[in-house]
């Protein structure tokens, strides 16, 4: 048996307010589900991506929780990558300009294909790319 699918991916923060604040002004991103302190939940298509304060994930749950997730966080920069076309891409780019946000990088692939960089609040590398850097259209 193989994987199907990715349904979550997971970045850290440990300021969850400045991370809520970007994405909903930068990205236009509200999230589905939070905890203070603790986590912000969006949907994006078929997957979600959830964002966590690694401070209060990395401990053990209590011995009475509701679920039992074991613990799990990361201290450092993350990366994401969101799927847009050429056009998409062109206009992501001014978009994060003209909203205050550096673009690290902008590049075509060898194999074809486009993507530009930058970083959230917390430090994350976030990628907006072609599906194409990938074999995908």
């Amino acid at each position: 048996m193989r994987p199907a699918a990715i349904l979550e991916t997971v970045l850290y923060a440990r300021d969850l307010e400045a991370i809520e604040e970007f994405y909903r002004r930068v990205l236009e991103l509200e999230p589905f589900a939070k905890e203070a302190g603790r986590q912000v939940f969006y949907r994006l298509g078929d997957q979600v991506l959830l964002i966590f304060n690694p401070i209060a994930t990395s401990r053990a749950p209590e011995e009475d929780a509701p679920l039992p997730v074991p613990p799990h966080g990361a201290d450092g920069e993350g990366h994401v990558c969101f799927a847009a076309s050429g056009d998409e891409i062109t206009d992501w780019r001014k978009h994060l300009e003209t909203s205050g946000i550096a673009i690290e990088a902008d590049f075509e692939w060898p194999g074809g294909g486009r993507s530009i960089y930058f970083r959230d609040p917390a430090g994350n590398c976030l990628e907006f790319a072609e599906p194409r850097i990938w074999s995908k259209q």
